[in-house]
């Protein structure tokens, strides 16, 4: 590797070292431009301290990737190509990060690659690199992949670490250092026995991290307001899609200030202002016998809803939204645990994890919001007479309490 003669001070880790080349690298337009990207997107109109960005996520990533593939024992080149497919992994995340992505017809992965293969970074990277293995360890594939985008990469651990710390959520505390030390490769990130504890850990930090910090009820609808703005600007043809890595979060803020659609504007002033829609009516998702059906009700019924809702109610149906907990996958349950030389996923290993494997619809909901001034009209609303929602679990209260009970 090349002698390591600059470092950063990152508030988690403290100095991490970079290479001559990895300053050159992130010296370049496309890497700076995240500087100016929030990791959480709006999430700071819930927690003020959320004002992190890509830029230090990507390169705290890039230290735990290095700190993984040290302890494989990897080449020297491979510790590169690696450290440097971490520092690259977001480059190209649109403004406000997963809010702007939410309403994109492609993941940010593809406007990633477009950004290493296609623009001057490409020149830069080819002089050391070969780019396609960094855009295939980016996307998870080949040996090397899982390292970043596996079921408990280190894209992951930084998050939830960094997430934690900016937002004063302690729920994201992890032992990242015993978790890397108790991985191995083997097609895929293999974890010992011994890192089961910490990864437990880990499982029930994202777990509650979610309804505290990504799937707050303000954060979903505050994020469901800016891509409707977002929508918009894209559908008239202002913004294009395609061209989402060129703008930071200032850029779409200014360009929706500037718009000459109303409710574009009004968005962006609400959201200034935090002049946020109030929920009317929430429905948890362990309350049906079925709570996956809930997640085939398709984008254009939902807007159906929102707009027979404001017609019974006499509104604008661009001010109803209908939001659904993003599904709760937690991947990292699948990892697989060596025990004496043989493999079992975690939940078979972990009591813990198959409880929580069990407990997830418990916090999910499905919500309706309203402008404030509106909300005490719909005291009255029942949500079952706008969509076809799955069947009430009158008895399920009892065997969701059983599984807490096991879990905590």
């Amino acid at each position: 590797m090349d002698k390591k003669n600059k470092f950063i001070r990152d508030s988690v880790y403290g100095d991490i070292n970079l290479s001559k080349f990895e300053v050159e690298v992130m010296d370049m337009p496309q890497f700076q431009r995240i500087r100016r990207i929030k990791q959480l997107g709006l999430i700071s109109l819930i927690y003020p301290g959320a004002n992190h960005t890509r830029f230090e996520h990507c390169i705290g990533t890039m230290n735990l990737a290095s700190k993984l593939a040290t302890k494989l024992d990897l080449s020297d080149d491979e510790i590169e190509l690696v450290r440097i497919s971490g520092l690259l992994h977001d480059v190209g995340h649109g403004p406000f990060s997963h809010v702007s992505e939410g309403v994109l017809s492609f993941p940010h992965e593809e406007l990633t690659k477009h950004v290493i293969e296609k623009t001057s970074m490409h020149d830069l990277l080819s002089e050391k690199f070969d780019t396609k293995k960094i855009v295939e360890i980016i996307n998870g594939n080949g040996n090397l992949g899982p390292i970043i985008s596996g079921e408990l990469d280190v894209d992951r651990m930084d998050y939830l670490l960094r997430d934690s710390h900016n937002t004063g959520v302690a729920y994201g505390v992890i032992d990242y250092e015993r978790i890397i030390s108790n991985l191995t490769l083997e097609n895929e990130l293999v974890l010992d026995i011994k890192g089961v504890q910490a990864a437990e850990g880990a499982l029930v930090s994202r777990y509650f991290m979610y309804p505290s910090v990504y799937q707050h009820h303000t954060t979903r609808i505050v994020n469901a307001m800016f891509r409707k703005a977002l929508k918009r600007e894209i559908e008239s043809g202002k913004i294009k899609e395609t061209d989402m890595y060129k703008y930071d979060d200032s850029d779409i803020i200014s360009l929706f200030r500037q718009s000459d659609d109303e409710i574009v504007r009004d968005m962006i002033n609400r959201l200034d202002n935090r002049i946020i829609p109030k929920r009317v009516k929430s429905i948890r998702l362990d309350n049906f016998k079925n709570p996956e059906k809930l997640y085939k009700i398709e984008q254009k019924d939902l807007r159906k809803a929102e707009a027979e809702i404001a017609e019974d109610f006499n509104m604008d149906k661009d001010y109803v939204f209908i939001n659904i907990a993003e599904y709760p996958r937690f991947d990292e349950m699948k990892t697989q645990v060596n025990v004496e030389n043989k493999l079992y996923p975690l939940t078979k290993i972990s009591n813990i994890i198959g409880a929580l494997s069990k407990a997830r619809f418990n916090i999910p909901d499905i919500s309706v919001y309203v402008p404030q001034e509106e909300k005490e009209r719909f005291d009255k609303l029942k949500l079952d007479h706008y969509l076809d929602l799955p069947e009430v679990d009158r008895e399920k209260f009892h065997g969701i309490h059983y599984d807490q009970i096991k879990l905590f």
